[in-house]
């Protein structure tokens, strides 16, 4: 299956935006304030200019909220009502929601990353081969966000996923297999967890 434009194949983006912001007082990150709009339309934004023309958001903490405040036209918003129990039920219900679309890979990126852009999401994008396909971006040499994965690594994936545990175990398990397309010079993959980390955010 190709993307609409014929040629390239479909890479759909995969964003999770579940999270309640435990330590930043119960905030929502999908609602946390970034140049005036939501974070989550920042994160939509990235992979989208970043080459994914088809994005599903995996929502949880103050769904309905997010819903309502956020311009998410064109998504397919998915609720995850068990989402305070960690990253890996929200991975596991994008992936099963993806594979009925015929895509053939997910660009998973996390809301809470304002620094990574549309740069880093195309520069990860540009390693599918196949759907067998599997890459991260690097920072520093560090795996990060996004993750590329193939529609043939999603039952592997979506088997390891439990609590906090998205695809970290796969991935490690699947080194081998593992590209890894370092992004430190055009993104920062700091995330937003304390208070102090607010100050990633721009204003208004």
């Amino acid at each position: 299956m190709t993307d609409t434009n014929g040629t390239a194949p479909l890479v759909a983006g995969l964003l999770l935006a579940a999270g309640g912001g435990r330590r930043l007082g119960g905030r929502p990150k999908a609602l946390l304030p970034h140049h005036g709009r939501p974070l989550v339309e920042h994160a939509v934004r990235a992979l989208r200019d970043g080459g994914c023309g088809t994005v599903h958001i995996v929502l949880g903490a103050a769904a309905r909220e997010v819903r309502e405040r956020a311009a998410l036209e064109g998504c397919v918003l998915l609720d995850n009502p068990d989402w305070a129990e960690g990253m890996g039920g929200s991975l596991r219900l994008g992936l099963g929601s993806l594979a009925a679309t015929g895509a053939e890979a997910a660009l998973v990126s996390l809301v809470d990353q304002p620094g990574v852009g549309a740069e880093a999401v195309a520069r990860v994008r540009a390693a599918y081969r196949s759907p067998g396909s599997l890459a991260a971006a690097a920072y520093g040499g560090r795996r990060g966000h996004p993750v590329l994965v193939g529609a043939g690594h999603w039952a592997g994936v979506a088997a390891g996923a439990a609590g906090d545990q998205g695809a970290r175990t796969y991935l490690r398990e699947h080194a081998d297999a593992l590209a890894l397309v370092e992004c430190g010079d055009i993104a920062d993959p700091g995330d937003i967890d304390t208070p102090e980390d607010l100050s990633r955010l721009g204003g208004p």
